[in-house]
């Protein structure tokens, strides 16, 4: 009983001072929540507590890192969290869809106005080259009027129009760059909670993981390579920590089944 005390008095001490931490600093508030949370769930957290002890006991810094990457992955990765991650990934594609198709037609009518001042009696006083486009844009910006307008100038004083893109091949490569764009997760954490197509409870324990993972002594970090903590654990600081309503609180099968497959869907990237 008094190992059961001595390692929630540890564990705890960890969570007290990151939110004393945090309030000191003015920063990161939702972690705080996460944190005053498994503060409140002692009760359901001792034998999780005991079993992080036990493993962890010689190596603090270790310790303190579990508890900074499941408050990150249940402030920052949990499922409301990610599937806002997930529309504004489908966003920025949506986005840059239409930057495709504007800037394509833009380009068509940059090239139909370079004709029309060609070809009939009447121009506008327009721009007509990207370097007169970049002078005017950067004429607010004081690193550029200070290091770079003078060398700019000479550079595209001594090359006339031949030697540089019209203004609408200028927009034609913003087009084919949107169009060829990409969206890709920032971190690893992202890209594991956000694998899947459809959003589920599963996202944030990938993330978590993945946190994990990154700090582990494989990665330089001071998480053992070998720590790995019971199913029930698992399951039981993802209830308390996402604060899991009773129809939605998951147990050691739930959290079994999801390593099983993250383990075969490894397996089958390292025979690819």
């Amino acid at each position: 009983m008094m190992l059961l005390a001595k390692s929630t008095e540890i564990c705890e001490k960890i969570l007290r001072k990151g939110i004393q931490y945090n309030v000191e600093h003015r920063i990161l508030p939702s972690e705080n929540a996460i944190a005053e949370r498994l503060l409140s769930r002692r009760v359901e957290l001792i034998d999780v507590y005991h079993e992080l002890q036990e493993k962890l006991h010689d190596q603090y810094y270790a310790l303190e890192t579990f508890f900074g990457a499941l408050l990150t992955a249940a402030a920052f990765w949990n499922p409301d969290k990610l599937d806002a991650a997930r529309k504004g990934k489908e966003r920025l594609e949506a986005v840059n869809r239409q930057i495709a198709t504007r800037a394509a037609g833009l380009a068509c009518l940059f090239d139909e106005r370079s004709d029309l001042h060609n070809r009939s009696q009447f121009y506008t006083d327009t721009h007509y080259d990207v370097c007169g486009v970049i002078e005017a844009a950067a004429r607010d910006n004081h690193l550029f009027n200070s290091w770079v307008r003078e060398e700019f100038d000479g550079l595209s004083g001594r090359f006339d129009l031949k030697y540089w893109p019209t203004l609408g091949d200028f927009i034609r490569e913003l087009a084919a760059d949107a169009n060829n764009a990409i969206a890709l997760p920032s971190d690893p954490l992202t890209a594991a909670g956000t694998k899947a197509s459809r959003p589920s409870l599963s996202d944030f324990f990938k993330a978590f993981f993945a946190s994990i993972e990154e700090n582990s002594s494989e990665n330089h970090g001071p998480m053992p390579s070998s720590f790995k903590l019971t199913d029930s654990a698992y399951a039981s600081l993802a209830n308390s920590a996402l604060g899991l309503p009773l129809k939605s609180i998951v147990d050691a099968g739930y959290v079994k089944r999801l390593r099983q497959r993250q383990r075969e869907e490894d397996g089958k990237k390292a025979r690819t």
